[in-house]
């Protein structure tokens, strides 16, 4: 049996520097968008490619419905600033979003990684505080697919829209309150 009155000691850390205040502050400076990112799946982005995105909930717990507004607003939160948002859909255990990645004023595009990032990491802080809650909200990975060019960016939000229908939650897109189209909601 081990002698547990000696703590146990741990290999030493490795620290990275971290770059100074001046340099971690670039207000709305794309990160470099890499035509491939890979955590266990590939992430392919494309220089101005229409992306239709899915992520889900960790274990595909539904949200309660008090949390999917505040989602929405997460997920419009750099609309006209790093993406170009075609439409989204809060379903009750996942979210499907239609956008296009923005550049920055040096000419380079903002990346998927950095946007799922502020997406996810964001709207999990606030879901957990509305919760009272701690832990992964979301899954690590995302489902993503760049649209062709001959596909309609409206008829593949249309599609989406009408997820809440197929799943029998409602009878119509227009009663289902956690979706936005760019062309309705922004008019």
């Amino acid at each position: 049996m081990p002698d547990q009155s000696k703590p146990t000691q741990r290999p030493a850390s490795k620290t990275v520097a971290q770059p100074p205040p001046a340099v971690r502050k670039q207000s709305l400076q794309a990160k470099p968008a890499k035509e491939c990112y890979r955590r266990n799946l590939p992430h392919l982005q494309a220089e101005s490619c229409t992306l239709f995105i899915t992520f889900a909930t960790r274990d595909r717990w539904p949200l309660p419905e008090h949390v999917r507004h505040p989602l929405i607003q997460h997920c419009l939160h750099d609309h006209r600033r790093k993406l170009d948002m075609h439409g989204l859909v809060v379903m009750p255990d996942h979210v499907h979003m239609i956008f296009t990645p923005r550049l920055d004023a040096a000419g380079a595009q903002f990346g998927l990684a950095e946007i799922m990032h502020g997406i996810k990491g964001a709207s999990a802080h606030t879901i957990n505080r509305l919760l009272h809650r701690r832990g992964p909200v979301w899954q690590d990975e995302s489902w993503d697919h760049v649209l062709r060019h001959d596909e309609s960016i409206e008829d593949k939000v249309c599609y989406i829209c009408e997820n809440p229908v197929r799943a029998g939650l409602v009878k119509s897109v227009d009663d289902y309150p956690w979706l936005w189209r760019s062309w309705i909601d922004e008019a």
